[in-house]
């Protein structure tokens, strides 16, 4: 599929835009101001195979954790700021590799400019950030109310306040938690600039729910070329966003990177625990560093044949399982070894 054409920006050293394979981000939700907190949550984040790490910045403590994470970790740090611009001032003397803002709640245009002036001297950033509810009272009374019209002219709004400073370096969202408000918007959007677009849902939900909601809003765009990162957001564990994410640029093929594990429904003839085989296969995903395609079947109908394409998989056979790469059967393994002799295999073939 053919991607729109933005713009290119910089976070560290991760691009964002047309010219650069759609990045994944999440936000940190350790407690504020626990830097060892914040350390493990972002590197496991990072070994999951989050591109970007975004954590609130609300007071001086987190401008002290911000300030220790750049000197441990290599993964960008975005700063999300809302109404105090001394913050997004103080995150990039910290050095920060991106802020979030939303310059309607920072206050006066002299307080925008000192953070826009700050911004482009260090080469940072901005994402300009609305979402449905944080749209401008202005706007909302032009409009009588939220819809994809007033996100987008808020969003519009913002952007001509950094353009007026010649300020380019700049990403856009507008997020809603409604999905087909969400298409609408970023649609609009997409018509309008040719800024790279951060694409989301918000306030999604848990991870089941929140995770098909993002797959259709987040997966509808990019199947259109529209978007440029995303981040899944979940009332969960963040690590479980970066799976999702994953699996939605999987399914569209957008990610060439990431092993593709397929499985099936299971039917009658299946004589092993297959949903707990498959569950764990799904659980060790993040330790695969190549583009394999991986199998887990339940029966030899499914298994060998129609797998075939697959470069390794596994198949349940009366209790024991099945290890086969391409097609062709090569070991006979008890059920409760399966997985772990899968992953040895995945391990001999490098791709570990």
């Amino acid at each position: 599929m053919e991607r729109r054409k933005t713009r290119q920006i910089k976070v560290g050293g991760v691009g964002i835009g047309s010219d650069y394979p759609i990045s994944i981000q999440s936000m940190l939700c350790s407690p504020n101001g626990d830097f060892e907190a914040a350390l493990r949550q972002t590197r496991a984040l990072s070994d999951a195979g989050c591109d970007i790490v975004r954590l609130a910045v609300i007071d001086d403590d987190s401008l002290k954790v911000v300030e220790k994470l750049k000197k441990e970790v290599s993964v960008p740090l975005v700063a999300d700021i809302q109404f105090d611009y001394k913050l997004a001032l103080g995150a990039i003397d910290a050095g920060i590799d991106k802020i979030r803002l939303n310059p309607g709640n920072i206050g006066s245009e002299e307080r925008v400019l000192k953070v826009i002036d700050k911004a482009k001297a260090n080469h940072i950033p901005i994402r300009v950030g609305v979402n449905a509810g944080s749209i401008s009272q202005k706007v909302l009374k032009t409009y009588g109310g939220a819809c994809p019209e007033a996100l987008a002219e808020d969003a519009m709004s913002h952007i001509r306040i950094l353009e007026a400073c010649d300020f380019h370096d700049v990403a856009v969202s507008l997020k809603a938690s409604s999905v087909p408000m969400m298409l609408e918007t970023y649609r609009l959007i997409a018509a309008q600039t040719d800024y790279p677009l951060h694409l989301g849902v918000t306030e999604a939900g848990t991870a089941y729910g929140g995770t098909v909601k993002s797959a259709v809003g987040i997966g509808a765009l990019l199947s259109q070329g529209i978007g440029d990162t995303i981040r899944v957001s979940l009332t969960a564990d963040p690590v479980e966003e970066i799976r999702a994410a994953k699996e939605i640029l999987a399914a569209l093929e957008l990610r060439q990177d990431a092993a593709k594990l397929v499985s099936c429904p299971t039917c009658a003839r299946c004589s092993v625990n297959l949903i707990d085989i498959a569950n764990r296969v799904s659980e060790r995903l993040s330790e695969v560093k190549k583009p394999v395609k991986i199998a887990v079947m339940g029966c030899v109908v499914n298994g060998p044949g129609e797998a075939r394409d697959a470069d390794i998989g596994i198949t349940g056979a009366k209790g024991e399982g099945l290890l086969f790469r391409n097609g062709e059967v090569i070991r006979r393994v008890p059920e409760s070894e399966i997985v772990d002799v899968l992953f040895e295999e995945l391990d001999k073939m490098g791709a570990l």
